[in-house]
């Protein structure tokens, strides 16, 4: 009989029912202890992934029933619907509370602030993410500050001349749309808790769509950088690697401009030198990505807002797999721990409903 199966002479409860009972505020009962560390530990990828064996298992599950409460009573109240509970309290557990406590212990290592890598594609929930662990990390007695990719987009009249150079770059996004030095600067004065700290900001909305920088932010800086974009750490390939077509690339034009962007990507490793770790959210398909961004444009459109349709959405998001294909340049991440000189520590393999469903640390 498994673990979680019930019994007439030795009941057991679900891991959503025990974590709702922790989340109300109940302790937990020997037997309920005993059954979260099975369920802990049945996961081997997970389990190591988070560096959890059977010698210190107990005491993860201590530290975080401690956070269960009060993260789920901010969580619901200030960042997420939760309208689904029980999916919702079984990724608090099994990857909120886990990644902001190990964030938390690294920092305290460290003495300096540590900087999170985040690679992730359209839709994947890298900036939700940062927004849930954020707070986690406040009942932690840590600080977390979030910058995105977007943030380092050059400004709207150097991207217009870089357009006039490159009419290929019809959308912000690919390698060299971005300012490599300001997103280095940014990092370096987080990192030595320079006194003087502005956070670049970047308004999507500006120029019909096209965006542009906007005021810095002030900040004070903080124990935990979370860095994100859709190709944070990604480094260039070897030129044979794109001696064959496949899609997205399925014209010499195609490949051409998949070459250009390789080679761009030389100016972004500075700025992912300056990563502590690097974290993967990969979607089970790529293709999800075009399906997210097609729901979330309806969404927008039903309230009247201005939106793209299916077949824009469909060219836009193309667009972003011609410049870097996500199988040459992604995949690899999520199968090697050592890849580039960058420590991936961990992988999130997420489903068609954005939920996290396999965790892994890569070989």
């Amino acid at each position: 009989m498994n673990a979680g199966d019930p019994s007439p002479k030795s009941p057991t409860s679900s891991l959503s029912e025990i974590l709702l009972h922790l989340a109300t505020g109940d302790d937990l009962t020997d037997r309920q202890q005993k059954q979260l560390e099975t369920d802990i530990l049945r996961d081997d990828a997970r389990a190591r992934a988070f560096d959890l064996t059977q010698h210190n298992v107990a005491h993860e599950i201590e530290r975080r029933s401690r956070l269960v409460q009060p993260a789920y009573d901010l969580l619901r109240q200030d960042v997420l619907d939760f309208s689904r509970g029980s999916y919702f309290l079984e990724t608090l557990w099994n990857l909120w509370l886990p990644l902001a406590m190990r964030l938390a212990d690294r920092a305290q290592h460290l003495g300096r602030p540590f900087i999170q890598g985040v690679l992730g594609g359209q839709g994947t929930g890298k900036t939700t993410l940062g927004a849930i662990l954020e707070r986690i990390l406040r009942l932690l007695g840590k600080s977390c500050v979030s910058i995105s990719l977007d943030d380092l987009y050059k400004t709207y009249a150097d991207r217009q001349q870089l357009r006039e150079r490159d009419p290929r770059l019809i959308w912000r996004g690919p390698p060299s749309t971005h300012d490599v030095e300001l997103g280095v600067k940014t990092l370096e004065r987080l990192r030595d808790r320079t006194t003087s700290i502005e956070i670049p900001r970047f308004d999507k909305s500006l120029h019909n769509g096209a965006g542009d920088r906007i005021s810095p932010l002030p900040h004070q800086g903080a124990d935990i950088v979370w860095f994100e974009g859709w190709f944070v750490g990604v480094h260039p390939l070897p030129i044979s690697k794109f001696s064959k077509y496949m899609p997205p690339l399925v014209s010499e034009a195609d490949r051409e401009f998949a070459l250009e962007c390789n080679a761009r990507l030389y100016d972004y490793i500075p700025l992912w030198q300056q990563l502590d770790s690097l974290i993967v959210l990969k979607p089970l398909s790529y293709e999800f990505s075009v399906q997210w961004r097609q729901e979330a444009e309806r969404q927008r459109l039903a309230q009247g807002k201005t939106g793209m349709s299916d077949a824009e959405i469909l060219e836009f998001v193309q667009y972003f797999w011609r410049s870097l294909p996500p199988e040459l340049f992604m995949t690899p991440l999520t199968q090697s721990s050592k890849i580039w000189n960058l420590p991936i520590d961990l992988v999130v393999a997420i489903d068609a409903n954005h939920l996290p469903c396999a965790i892994y640390r890569p070989d």
